[in-house]
């Protein structure tokens, strides 16, 4: 098994993911704390989070049978997209990088699938199931388990070669593979990700209230953004990158290969107006095969409206208005689900 441990990770690496770990079932360590900050309501709306019982800290539970785990990252920051200069302007809707390209669900999916072919090809016929996000799964626990890094004070995992732009995904396997070792933490006393946070969502090292997160606010949340909030957003439009982009071990990270990872439409520098004029039809086109279309079009515009809103307010008091426009964009902000 050993022989295969490392054949794997070469596979896989082949395949196009950067890392591969593998380790076992045990999450003892991490269902407290993942019951804590269920019981503190920290995970807002986000109402999966708390389904499917015991499953998501119990692998063998999800699926039966599960001896082992195989945990692998993929890079996906994509090169020279002004991350600084767009977050800077208010003219322009910021967009979180990952988002910037198509859906990573399908592609680490696909990768994953053809990782498990290969082990087939060349030890028969064995147990196993991929997921990407898609399912009842801790996978930062199991990546950290895993050798490809620590869970960081921004609860993002850490890889000291990568920093923190990349994606994971997981083989649930019944092969008894031998395990990797984890890796030490290396945060140290470093707090940049909860000084920068711009909704003080990180309340404390390694706690995140998702419901003040930007990320949550304008992807998971449904209804209005609460009004204490909204200013505090700035452009971000969809997702935060702020607790990465102040990371020191990000200067590590290294620009994705992925063709899919690279921008489309333009998303990566839009200006804002553009965007609050896309018709529903032209959102449904321009987000084919993209994480942003999850959110619907409403919301799209709720988030847009924010921004867009936030940027008349502070040009109030040189530059007059339109009412009618401010009204527009007031109704998109405070907009609940289906009305």
């Amino acid at each position: 098994m050993t022989q295969l441990a490392a054949d794997i990770k070469r596979w896989g690496q082949e395949i196009g993911f950067q890392q591969v770990g593998i380790t076992d079932t045990d999450l003892g360590k991490y269902q407290e704390n993942f019951q804590a900050w269920l019981a503190q309501h920290f995970h807002g709306e986000m109402h999966y989070m708390a389904a499917h019982g015991s499953k998501r800290y119990q692998p063998d539970e999800l699926v039966p049978g599960t001896l082992r785990v195989i945990s692998v990252r993929m890079d996906y920051l994509p090169a020279d997209t002004d991350i600084p200069k767009v977050l800077q302007n208010p003219h322009v809707g910021y967009i979180s990088r990952y988002a910037l390209g198509r859906d990573y669900h399908k592609l680490i999916r696909k990768r994953l699938q053809q990782l498990a072919e290969k082990i087939s090809a060349h030890i028969g016929e064995f147990g196993y199931r991929a997921f990407a996000d898609s399912a009842p799964v801790l996978e930062k626990p199991l990546a950290e388990k895993a050798g490809l890094g620590w869970v960081g004070k921004h609860t993002n995992l850490l890889n000291r070669q990568a920093g923190s732009w990349f994606f994971l995904g997981e083989i649930y396997t019944d092969l008894p593979l031998p395990i990797d070792e984890p890796v030490k933490n290396h945060c140290g006393t470093c707090q940049a990700c909860i000084d920068v946070c711009p909704t003080a969502a990180i309340i404390g090292p390694y706690q995140l209230d998702a419901r003040r997160c930007i990320s949550y606010l304008t992807i998971e949340l449904r209804g209005s953004i609460p009004v204490e909030l909204r200013p505090l957003m700035g452009n971000r439009i969809y997702g935060c990158d702020d607790c990465q982009l102040m990371c020191p071990w990000n200067r590590f990270a290294k620009p994705t290969q992925e063709k899919d990872f690279q921008p489309r439409h333009g998303l990566s520098s839009a200006q804002l107006v553009d965007l609050f004029n896309w018709t529903e039809e032209e959102f449904l086109q321009k987000t084919a095969g993209s994480a942003i279309r999850r959110i619907g079009y409403e919301c799209w515009l709720r988030n847009i409206a924010v921004a867009l809103g936030m940027r008349l307010l502070m040009r109030i008091s040189c530059k007059p208005f339109k009412t009618s426009v401010f009204t527009h964009l007031h109704w998109f902000a405070n907009m609940s689900n289906g009305h």
